[in-house]
Parts: C-alpha cells; sequence; structure tokens
C-alpha cells in the first residue's frame, strides 16, 4: 500500500470530520470501489489516505464535516478501565447460522459458536443460546453461566428470572439461585419485587412477590396481580375487589370494581360495572375520566390512547388526563413514540385491515400531523430520531417526521437500533453494523466457504413486500451443466417462482430462507424453510425441506438411496419410531392413533451419527409442536444400509 498525504483539506476548523472514499477505474467508469477512511482529524495533523501498491487510476472523493458528539464514550467497568463495545453477529457457517460478537471495526472477537446470541448487558454478561440451552458469557467469551436452562431473562436489579424443567427462579450475577424453590411463573424484578404465582391442585393460581433475595415478602393471595410501578402495584382480592397495596403488601387503597388496571401516573384505567365502559379512577378511587371508552390503556408522557369503537372494531384517539381529546377517535391504531410523538394508522387496504397499517406521524401535545408521507413501520423514539421503513427503505425519521440526516439508508424492510458507538440494522432479515456516519464496518456474509473449490453462495429474491427468499446457489462443481441443473433446481425447491401480483390482489405473504446442516466428503445437505402466512387467517403454515446433493455429481438423494434395493427399511423405521413415541416421553405431545408409519419418501436428513425422519405439523402432532423428529443412529439400521452405495459413500 501507498501512504499519500491529503494536502489542503483544513476545513478552518479545530476539530473536524474527514470522511474519504478511494475508486479505481476499471476502463469504462470508477465503479471499482477500493474502500473508504475516516478519522477524527485535528487541524494540526497529518491528513492522508492509503491506496494499492498497484498501476492504475486512481480518485480520491472526500467531504468534512463539523466534530459533533457523533460517537458514544465505551462503557467502563468498576474500575474505571474503558470497555470495548461488543456486538453480537450472526455467521452462515458450514456448520449453520452461529452467532458470534464483533467489535467497533467489525473484526470478530469472540467467534461464532452460539446458536443465539444477545447484547452485553450494563453487568458486561450476555445471554447466548447452545444446543437448544440458555447460558451467560463474559466479554472474553467464557462461560459464566454453563448453557443448561431453557430460558434465562436479561438482568433487572441484579437478578436474572431463569427457568429449567423444574420451574422458575431469581439468578444472582455469580450465576447462583437466589430462590430456595422453582414457581410456576415468575416475572423480572421491578423496584425490588418480583411478581410470581403458584397453582394449586384445586386448579387456582395465587399470586405474591419475591424480594432481591428470594424470600416471599408478600405470600401468594391473590386471585391476579401486577409489577410495581412509582411505589405501588394493583392486585384483585377476589371478583370485583381490587386493592392498591405497597412493596411490603399493605393495603393503601380499595376498589370495588369489576376490573381495574395498572396505576400509571397518578390514574388506573377501570370498568364501573361488568363488561362496561373504561374510564379512568385517581388513586383514592375517586373517577377522574368518566367511563366511556371501549378500551383504555396506561397513560405515558401525560397521555393515554382509547378506543371508542363497538364490537371489537377499531377507533383509536389520544386524551389527555383530564380526559380532553388531543387526536379523535378514528385510527386503525395509535403508538406512543416517546419524546412527545405518536404514530397515526390507517389500513393500507380498507378492505382488508389485517394487511397491517401506514402511519403518519404527529404531536402528542397537539394532535398536529407533522408528515403525512407514508410508513408501514415505526419504532419508539430515540436521542431524537426513530427507526421507520416504507414500502422501499429503512431510515430513521427526526422530530419532525421527516427523513433525518443521521446515517444509514438501506434498501428493504426492517429496523436500526442504537449499539453503543455503532448502529445495527436489521432489514430483510439480515444483519449489519454502521457507524454513525454511515459507513458499514459489518454485514452479515452471504457466501459459505466448505471446501475447495465448493461453495454456497446466497441469492435473494424479493419481487414485492409481500414476498422474500433467500436461495443456495452451489459453486465448485466442475461439470457445467450438472450445476447449473443443480442450481435451477435449488432455485425451484426454494420457492423463487409463484411469488404473487403483489399489492392488493396478493392473498398470502411468505418468506424463506436456508441454512448449511450439515456437510462431509462430498455430500451436502442444505435446509431449506419457509413461511407462508394466507392473509387473515390465525397463523401461516411453515415448510421444511432437506436436500441431500453429491457435489461430485449433482445428483440428488431420496431416503431410499441409503438403503440395499429391496429392503424392508420402510418396515424397520416404521417400528423404530413408533418405539420412540410409545416410550418416550418428550413425545408424549403426539395425538393418539394419529401415527400410522413412516412413507417410503419420509421428509429425512443425516449427518454424520445419525438418520432422521420427521413430520410436518398436525401430521401427528399439534402446529404448537412443530415438526416432530425422530432421530435413529446407523447402528439400530446398519443391516439394511447399503454401505457401498452412492450416498452412504457421498460421505463415508
Amino acid at each position: 500500500m501507498i501512504r499519500m498525504r491529503l494536502n489542503g483539506l483544513d476545513s478552518g476548523q479545530e476539530d473536524y470530520l474527514l470522511h474519504v472514499e478511494v475508486w479505481k477505474w476499471n476502463g469504462m467508469s470508477w465503479k471499482a470501489w477500493l474502500g473508504q477512511q475516516q478519522s477524527f482529524i485535528r487541524g494540526e495533523e497529518e491528513q492522508f489516505v492509503t491506496i494499492p501498491a498497484e498501476p492504475g487510476l486512481y480518485r480520491v472523493d472526500y467531504s468534512s464535516r463539523p466534530w459533533e458528539a457523533l460517537f458514544l464514550v465505551d462503557q467502563e467497568d468498576e474500575n474505571n478501565l474503558q470497555v470495548t463495545k461488543l456486538h453480537p453477529a450472526p455467521f452462515k457457517l458450514k456448520e449453520g447460522m452461529l452467532w458470534g460478537y464483533i467489535n467497533n471495526e467489525g473484526k470478530t472477537v469472540i467467534e461464532p459458536r452460539f446458536e443465539y446470541a444477545e447484547e452485553f448487558q450494563e453487568n458486561g454478561l450476555a445471554i447466548v443460546q447452545f444446543k437448544g440451552h440458555s447460558g451467560l458469557i463474559d466479554r472474553t467469551g467464557r462461560e459464566k453461566v454453563k448453557p443448561i436452562y431453557s430460558f434465562i431473562a436479561p438482568f433487572s436489579e441484579g437478578r436474572a428470572v431463569v427457568s429449567d424443567a423444574k420451574g422458575y427462579f431469581l439468578m444472582d450475577e455469580e450465576g447462583k439461585p437466589v430462590t430456595s424453590k422453582r414457581y410456576d411463573f415468575l416475572n423480572s424484578l421491578q423496584e425490588g419485587r418480583a411478581l410470581f404465582y403458584t397453582g394449586l391442585e384445586s386448579g387456582k393460581i395465587l399470586y405474591g412477590y419475591l424480594d432481591r433475595q428470594g424470600k416471599e415478602v408478600i405470600p401468594a393471595q391473590f386471585e391476579d396481580a401486577s409489577d410495581f410501578k412509582e411505589g405501588t402495584a394493583v392486585v384483585k382480592i377476589t371478583s370485583g375487589e381490587f386493592a392498591l397495596i405497597d412493596t411490603e403488601g399493605r393495603k393503601l387503597h380499595t376498589y370495588n370494581h369489576p376490573y381495574v388496571g395498572s396505576l400509571s401516573e397518578g390514574l388506573l384505567p377501570f370498568q364501573e360495572t361488568e363488561n362496561g365502559k373504561y374510564g379512568y379512577l385517581r388513586m383514592d378511587g375517586t373517577i377522574a375520566i368518566q367511563p366511556q371508552f371501549t378500551s383504555a390503556l396506561p397513560f405515558s408522557g401525560g397521555r393515554a390512547v382509547i378506543n371508542t369503537a363497538e364490537n371489537y372494531g377499531n377507533a383509536y384517539g389520544l386524551i389527555d388526563k383530564q380526559g380532553k381529546s388531543i387526536i379523535p377517535a378514528r385510527y386503525y391504531g395509535i403508538q406512543q413514540l416517546g419524546e412527545d410523538r405518536v404514530a397515526l394508522g390507517t389500513p393500507i387496504y380498507p378492505d382488508q385491515p389485517y394487511r397491517g397499517s401506514r402511519y403518519v406521524i404527529a404531536d402528542a401535545e397537539t394532535g398536529k400531523i407533522l408528515s403525512d408521507y407514508p410508513l408501514l413501520a415505526v419504532n419508539n423514539y430515540d436521542r431524537g430520531v426513530a427507526s421507520v421503513h416504507d414500502a422501499k427503505e429503512t431510515y430513521f425519521i427526526d422530530k419532525s417526521g421527516n427523513r433525518a440526516a443521521q446515517p444509514p439508508v438501506i434498501p428493504g424492510a426492517g429496523t436500526l437500533s442504537y449499539s453503543g458507538n455503532l448502529i445495527r440494522a436489521d432489514v430483510d432479515q439480515r444483519t449489519a453494523y454502521y457507524n454513525r456516519v454511515g459507513k458499514q464496518v459489518w454485514k452479515q456474509n452471504a457466501v459459505i466457504p466448505l471446501r475447495p473449490p465448493y461453495s454456497v453462495i446466497e441469492r435473494k429474491y424479493k419481487p414485492n413486500i409481500d414476498y422474500l427468499v433467500y436461495y443456495p446457489i452451489v459453486e465448485g462443481i466442475a461439470n457445467t451443466e450438472v450445476s447449473r441443473e443443480v442450481n435451477d433446481r435449488l432455485r425451484k425447491l426454494s420457492l423463487v417462482e409463484g411469488a404473487g401480483s403483489g399489492g392488493g390482489s396478493q392473498e398470502f405473504s411468505y418468506t424463506g430462507d436456508f441454512s448449511v446442516a450439515f456437510f462431509r466428503k462430498n455430500l451436502l445437505v442444505l435446509e431449506l424453510n419457509g413461511y407462508k402466512f394466507p392473509f387473515g387467517a390465525a397463523h401461516g403454515m411453515p415448510t421444511r425441506n432437506y436436500v441431500h446433493i453429491n457435489l461430485r455429481n449433482g445428483k440428488f438423494y431420496e431416503l431410499r438411496d441409503l438403503f440395499k434395493p429391496g429392503s424392508k427399511y420402510v418396515e424397520k423405521l416404521s417400528e423404530i419410531v413408533g418405539k420412540q413415541i410409545a416410550n418416550d416421553p418428550q413425545y408424549s405431545y403426539v395425538f393418539p392413533g394419529s401415527y400410522t408409519g413412516v412413507s417410503a419418501n419420509q421428509p429425512f436428513y443425516v449427518d454424520e451419527q445419525a438418520l432422521y425422519l420427521y413430520f410436518a405439523p398436525y401430521d401427528i402432532a399439534p402446529y404448537a409442536a412443530g415438526f416432530p423428529t425422530f432421530r435413529i443412529p446407523y447402528a439400530e439400521i446398519m443391516g439394511l444400509i447399503s454401505t457401498e452405495g452412492d450416498f452412504w459413500q457421498s460421505y463415508h
């Protein structure tokens, strides 16, 4: 590389940010982008750029701006030593999708080895998942709590709610339980109290509260209860009787109404009669706003969202604490965004309101619409900006409701969020990180290296906002014709066709993706998954398809290819699966009498040690069970396997 000084670029300011891009002439245009360099430059410092030490024509573009508070200071630990912010990042690998952590420069500092990874919390711990279980790591990647739990919630007031097969408990920051027993349900600590409930043999549920040490300071005695807020909590004593209690369980006020909701800014939503209209009470039980709404949400910033539509309809508005209307109750939905802003939603397609809303931004104090540009999703304001997306792009808006100066702007639908010094972008189901001046410092890889010359390349197909597919292209197959046939078939199996016309006439949405499930020797197993959601349905239907490809000859294997010709593999596999259903408690969810055996072309996949057979949702079990899967070690069926066959030899 050659270091080249940039002379005469001093803007006259003491501190400013210099943004540089280097381009190379490719014979037709300046399209060979060689990267960006940017740094805070003091007026006295040397200014330079690096270019490759190769012959050619190069162009340097630059711009400068004043040094503003663009970057946040890194976190500090208890010894006031600077701690580098780490960011969770997903990697597509030949072992599948794994998560690791990157630093502010986009370099991997904790290698990808987790099934999922969350942001580091203020205590220096992060929740990670491994083999379907949750644990905790520190900033060096070391395990602080082994991944043995079914769930770990973020820490609150020095404690985390954790669950395992026995129930819920509180854990301290050293990974030690602080509760003496497990609970049927447990909420995070709020103001020194954690809401729990326990089930009685009669089937009745009673609520109580733990303190930070796990002691039951308010025993289980309430029919319903809420988290503490503003030093109080609303509990249900019995039918038609509610109370406001303090953190010691003392009753401050009692309310004799069919329903009383949580306290917010001194007011409580309530119903005066059974199934009647909603209004708001003061803490002393007097009526502040007469019942007149079909639903009434908690107050925030001196305002509350209410609904006036009958029969579960949507006619939402915004009121102040005197019950005065700020925004008329005529919107399909209203979101309080914070920082005195709200989003007003109306159906994209009036005859199909279930297909989502378009939003405009309004001033929550005056009700004035600030920007009527239609947005398809709006998130809460943070530091004067809110993440939004429209039909084409994801970006920030400012408090005027217009596109903010803060980059980035990314094609696709998703969210932007602050992550320390960086901005995290989760757009079209892919993750990337940008610095505060819009430079991309890391993005999810689109090439999965296998073994030279083989790799899998990700391609994106998004013909309209309701259809998104990532499909694989296998590279490295020597025969060009075979390569084309393999990739054409993968494209069709990924449902890159049949997207629908888009717009109001489209009847469903669809998302599809893939991952490498197994790779060994010449066998590549790809998992193709999808989710089709018919608009207006209760839920969509997931799909899963494993394809087994021999990278030498391009052959796609079926289940029968694993076994000797003429062998009774169907009967044997059916018997094994039947015994697992009958004897293994993990399959207790299978519908009685629904399993009648496996088919000759049963959905399956293989790895180094076993054959796996699976069923689609509803085939033999409830939808919530997903894809019931049965593992069959090769040792149990070795006499039936064609060990000299092409399939077996492709990975042995």
